[in-house]
């Protein structure tokens, strides 16, 4: 006999890939300890597991399992923009309308979020994740790069992976 279905809402697990405004910028791993303290705020206002992540000079890919019945990574995902940005220089010229809107012109205003289908999907963006410091040419085998989840300089737990 089936168990019978019910409307409790699930967790929910995204993968993002947020970047910065100017491509050629190395911000995020210049300033990866401010980086590591945003996620840590955001984390412990708004709980949320941190599947695989790997930080680029100019973007973060990143694996969120989100708890039961809250779908808001939105809000997450601002308060780490924002405790980052201030803390941090921006560039040194901004359009009138990033100062209109007070912004530092630090990040895209905008980013890229996929909601996990199912296994195959994950293990598919686990290796996007895995593979991206290589594939970005930054180094030779992909285990060598100091700020991803998949480090060999990190000992990755079964579930949860923290970067932060």
């Amino acid at each position: 006999m089936s168990e019978p279905r019910t409307n409790q809402p699930t967790a929910a697990t995204y993968f993002f890939s947020v970047h910065l405004l100017d491509p050629r910028a190395d911000t995020l791993i210049r300033e990866i300890d401010v980086l590591r303290q945003a996620v840590r705020i955001a984390r412990k206002r708004w709980p949320f597991v941190i599947d695989a992540a790997v930080v680029l000079p100019n973007q973060t890919h990143m694996i969120w399992t989100l708890p039961t019945g809250d779908l808001d990574y939105a809000k997450r995902w601002r308060l780490i923009k924002s405790v980052f940005s201030r803390h941090v220089d921006g560039p040194a010229h901004r359009s009138a309308a990033q100062i209109k809107r007070k912004d530092k012109g630090i990040w895209q205003r905008r980013f890229w979020d996929h909601r996990i289908r199912d296994g195959q999907d994950f293990d598919l963006h686990m290796e996007l994740i895995r593979r991206a410091p290589a594939d970005k040419g930054l180094v030779k085998h992909a285990a060598d790069w100091p700020y991803s989840s998949f480090s060999r300089h990190r000992r990755p737990s079964k579930r949860t992976i923290d970067v932060a």
